[in-house]
């Protein structure tokens, strides 16, 4: 054995684990964003990969890019599946707007025409 200098670590010995290699089950061989994977135990006590869906993206707001409240987070062909009330809200542009930007639009027409009247009016008197 080795004599120890002070201050000097000692020695470990490394131990090792044997691991269980897994395969994809499906022919696509790569780790891209469709073949994700996560490895769980069967019941059997083997490693398994088990395929992961993709994260769906909220639906956002056409204007301000907010996401919109009320409705659902899924993947496009879930969409289809689903009634037309987890798909939008009752108010004008429903699905589509929020909240804020309809107030937004609102205001802005009904001043556009205001503006529209003023500007009618003026042309009158003159």
């Amino acid at each position: 054995t080795r004599s120890r200098l002070p201050g000097s670590v000692p020695e470990q010995r490394a131990s090792f684990v044997m691991v269980q290699r897994l395969t994809y089950r499906r022919r696509l061989s790569y780790n891209t964003r469709s073949n994700k994977v996560k490895i769980t135990k069967t019941p059997g006590g083997k490693l398994a990969f088990q395929y992961l869906k993709k994260k769906a993206a909220s639906v956002k707001c056409g204007d301000c890019h907010v996401p919109l409240q009320g409705i659902a987070t899924l993947r496009p062909t879930e969409y289809s599946r689903v009634s037309r009330r987890v798909k939008s809200v009752s108010r004008a542009y429903g699905g589509s707007r929020c909240a804020v930007c309809v107030r937004a639009r609102i205001i802005r027409a009904f001043l556009i025409e205001e503006q529209k009247i003023v500007k009618a009016l003026s042309k009158k008197k003159q």
